[in-house]
């Protein structure tokens, strides 16, 4: 599977499962077929707007089926990625397209009741990279905005170009180009580009499809985000792979999800493990004995929980997997693994990854670890060793039979409802409010969503509602602290270093 593209995939799938159902999302219904036929004409749009191979083109959209076909169009005609996490505020957008140098943005008119396009320009910031910016009425009808397309508008620019210009793309394409650049936030509060290769994306998806046994009869409801490499790659590419089909999840809503379970008897629900205990609190469930497989992870996962999932929500299969941006898949649970394994260990290495402990760091090696970080040689060689060690900044242990254990974290990064949080990338932004003179953010333990952000705060004429606000107006949702404790003082030791073991305890002074 190593030497094959993207859309190799797309044209292969088409052929494999043809009418079967490929992408149902709301009253839309489409099957492989016509997905190619979609995907060829977003193609064909881009080639319009004077889209050349390689140039980024990033997606500011939810879980939706113009995720998917935008995804894929760029693709097919030899373009890279550039997700962009909904949740981030205009300003943090920005950040990306600039550093993306993205030639085109394909972005939600309404989403969540915000315009994303008058966020991004509310910033002031010039962006003339960008020759095409479609904004996609997802709620309803939109009046045109000048300087952009509608999303109809844009897909008529396929008829300027003949299809065999869209074909000729997408033979063109490699297997070692770049496919996409997934940005994720760094330690130091600056977020880094991730670099993938498209043979890596299909690996990767291949390698998780065989894990979870997914065949076309699965019916697969894609609740992590397409933005993340989770919903995208180990979500679109392994339904592709496998024939199963996908469904699409916008926003999370338990009584929706219990809905969609039941009306299109989905069989594969990977996510958070906060997904699955709401599912479990809601007392009304439905029928949701379709449920066949589920993979979870990125937060503690108690055996209890796995238990529960079997009996009360009917799952035949359980599993948890490790992975991070930099390599997506590394080590995954297999089925008949018992409920204690797979709720103590991630599981074991997958799509051709090795996997070594040394001084308490987990190191990773195989052909599909990053390419590398975009425009940062120095980080790049920071995080992978000459012999292709990339180092992971989590600590964990292997056992007897391979599995992983994740036991912490090398940083200070902790899992928000399965969103990785970087204190420093909160303290950072905090230390811009009038009034704080000191300020440190540990990860406190929440029943919901795993960890949450808890802040000390040395400052004066503050209150827990002024900082929470300024948060919220320069940090997406899930980097919010929760709490806001106000301290004489923050615990330090005899170099300075804020002492964040004893914050995590409740200890603020030595």
């Amino acid at each position: 599977m190593g030497q094959t593209t993207i859309p190799a995939v797309v044209r292969d799938a088409a052929a494999k499962f043809g009418e079967s159902e490929a992408l149902v999302d709301g009253d839309l219904r489409l099957d492989y077929r016509t997905v190619l036929e979609r995907v060829r004409t977003v193609a064909r749009a881009f080639l319009a707007r004077g889209i050349a191979p390689g140039d980024r083109i990033a997606i500011n959209l939810p879980n939706t089926h113009h995720w998917v076909l935008t995804a894929l169009g760029a693709l097919y005609a030899g373009a890279t990625l550039v997700p962009v996490n909904t949740r981030f505020t205009g300003a943090e957008t920005v950040d990306l397209l600039v550093r993306s140098r993205a030639r085109a943005l394909v972005v939600a008119a309404d989403f969540l009741g915000a315009d994303r396009w008058s966020a991004i320009r509310a910033t002031g910031t010039d962006l003339p990279g960008l020759t095409a910016i479609v904004r996609v009425p997802l709620e309803q009808p939109h009046e045109p905005v000048t300087g952009t397309l509608g999303w109809d508008e844009f897909l008529t620019g396929a008829e300027r170009v003949p299809e065999a210009d869209a074909e000729a793309r997408a033979d063109a394409v490699s297997p070692d180009d770049i496919s996409d650049i997934l940005f994720t936030s760094g330690t130091t509060g600056r977020s880094k580009g991730v670099l993938s290769a498209h043979r890596q994306v299909v690996d990767v998806a291949a390698a998780w499809a065989e894990c979870g046994q997914v065949t076309g009869a699965d019916r697969y409801l894609v609740i992590n985000p397409f933005f993340h490499s989770f919903g995208y790659k180990a979500g679109i590419v392994v339904g592709l792979l496998t024939g199963a089909t996908l469904v699409p999840q916008a926003v999370f809503d338990v009584r929706a999800t219990l809905e969609v379970i039941e009306r299109e008897r989905i069989s594969v629900l990977p996510g958070a493990p906060t997904v699955f205990r709401s599912l479990l609190h809601e007392p009304d469930r439905g029928n949701t004995s379709s449920l066949r497989l589920a993979v979870t992870g990125a937060a503690t996962v108690p055996a209890s929980l796995v238990r529960k999932m079997r009996s009360e929500l009917g799952f035949e299969t359980v599993l948890t997997a490790y992975g991070l941006t930099e390599a997506v898949v590394v080590t995954m649970c297999r089925p008949g693994d018992d409920a204690e394994l797979v709720a103590s260990t991630s599981g074991r290495p997958t799509a051709g990854f090795d996997v070594a402990i040394r001084d308490g760091e987990i190191l990773v090696r195989g052909p599909n670890v990053m390419l590398g970080y975009l425009d940062d040689p120095e980080a790049t060689a920071k995080a992978i060793e000459g012999d292709g060690w990339l180092h992971t900044g989590d600590v964990g242990v292997l056992d007897d039979g391979g599995n992983l254990t994740i036991t912490g974290r090398l940083k200070d990064m902790y899992i928000c409802g399965g969103f990785n949080v970087y204190p420093a990338e909160v303290e950072h932004a905090l230390t811009e409010l009038d009034g704080v003179r000191d300020v440190a953010v540990v990860g406190v333990p929440d029943e919901r969503m795993g960890e949450v952000g808890k802040a000390y705060v040395v400052g004066a004429g503050l209150d827990a509602e002024v900082v929470v606000a300024f948060c919220r107006e320069r940090l997406a949702n899930y980097k919010v602290p929760r709490f806001v404790e106000f301290v004489d003082e923050l615990p330090r030791n005899a170099s300075g270093k804020v002492l964040k073991r004893q914050l995590r305890r409740g200890e603020t002074h030595e």
